[in-house]
């Protein structure tokens, strides 16, 4: 069985599309945000759908910056992805209705980045008993709509509270 964190799993992950370099700067460079999944910019930040969501909802929120050290990141950046966290969390509360979230930072592949290179807060929404059988054993995600759907239902609530 091989690890998810596999260097295999990795540069798939890095180049999906065929691309080499980060993935997060190749989506910005696109200008199609649709495309992209990404569905908030801000100031200094901007909202990207998980490729490879853990459930429905699955959101990012990165810096425009491209660092991998949250201790490098100025105050301004910080305090933004912060607020735009908050505004995920609601956004994702009025759509989804979960019972809880895990939000968070892996800085660094040893802390299970599988991006490392670009600082990212994951916003996850959970629901009691949302770990099952396929998730733990089969090492295999079911979700219950597609990547545009996830992007059409969050993007309206971004867009309502801009």
């Amino acid at each position: 069985m091989e690890h998810l964190w596999s260097p295999w799993r990795y540069r798939y992950i890095v180049a999906a599309d065929g691309e080499k370099g980060c993935v997060f700067c190749l989506a910005l460079a696109k200008r199609d945000d649709r495309a992209s999944l990404i569905v908030h910019r801000g100031e200094r930040n901007f909202v990207i759908l998980n490729l490879f969501p853990y459930t429905s909802g699955h959101l990012m929120i990165v810096p425009y910056e491209h660092t991998a050290s949250l201790a490098s990141a100025d105050e301004a950046t910080t305090t933004e992805m912060m607020e735009i966290a908050k505004q995920a969390q609601r956004a994702i509360e009025a759509e989804y209705h979960p019972d809880g979230f895990n939000i968070g930072l892996n800085l660094g592949r040893a802390a299970g980045a599988g991006v490392a290179e670009h600082l990212h807060l994951h916003i996850v929404p959970r629901w009691i008993g949302d770990a099952n059988f396929v998730s733990i054993i089969g090492e295999t995600r079911v979700l219950p709509e597609e990547l545009e759907t996830t992007f059409d239902r969050l993007k309206r609530h971004f867009d309502a509270q801009a």
